[in-house]
């Protein structure tokens, strides 16, 4: 399996504004700090470039451009307003067919920072990147010691198989979705490890319109 690539993390505003070599360092600079401002960067020399401009020219921007979703994604004073759990994560997945290229990221509610992509890997579906994305912001939380951060998806699949400890997918595993496949071992595997605590709720989609997670391919 290919080595993972680091990340460096600006922290514009925080306990300590600077760049970050972990997660978990980064974390510990902006969790319950209002108006935290952070970004993750893949190289040492752009997350240094960032931290020195206006942290407007990157917080918030996704890097990418997508299609607008059918339901746009409301604001955050408005979900708030709707009852949604602001100190929440959220999350989703895209598949370009069925099976088919698949995505997977993790968004931050308060901020609408993105938190971890993942992908893509070929030959997947929907159901499995939900999810693996549930269980990627589970085993995110645990590491940040954050028992009590609600997850929000869209997908009752997704949220049905976590609670069971089990993707039951009926996908055929090829020479092409190995990695895939074992991804989804591993999840199932820290699952039956760890007794996490996070509240896993659905996403409403019919009231508070997309999730802000989604990728806007619908």
């Amino acid at each position: 399996m290919a080595k993972k690539k680091p990340k460096f993390y600006v922290v514009w505003q925080g306990r300590t504004p600077g760049v970050y070599t972990s997660w978990d360092a980064c974390q510990r600079q902006i969790s319950g700090y209002s108006d935290a401002k952070y970004k993750s960067f893949p190289s040492r020399a752009a997350a240094e470039t960032a931290f020195g401009q206006d942290a407007n020219q990157h917080w918030g921007q996704g890097g990418t451009s997508r299609k607008k979703s059918p339901t746009p994604v409301r604001d955050r004073d408005e979900l708030a307003g709707l009852g949604v759990d602001m100190t929440a994560w959220c999350v989703d997945a895209a598949c370009k067919g069925n099976p088919g290229e698949l995505e997977y990221q993790g968004v931050e509610l308060s901020s609408g920072i993105n938190l971890f992509h993942q992908g893509p890997y070929p030959e997947g579906t929907v159901n499995i990147g939900e999810f693996l994305a549930i269980v990627h912001a589970l085993a995110l939380l645990e590491h940040g010691n954050l028992p009590d951060t609600p997850i929000y998806s869209d997908s009752r699949i997704g949220i049905s198989w976590t609670k069971q400890g089990k993707c039951k997918t009926k996908l055929p595993q090829t020479t092409n979705n190995q990695r895939l496949f074992r991804l989804i071992a591993r999840a199932e595997k820290w699952l039956a490890e760890h007794n996490w605590k996070n509240p896993i709720l659905k996403w409403e989609t019919k009231h508070w319109g997309e999730i802000p997670a989604d990728f806007g391919r619908k």
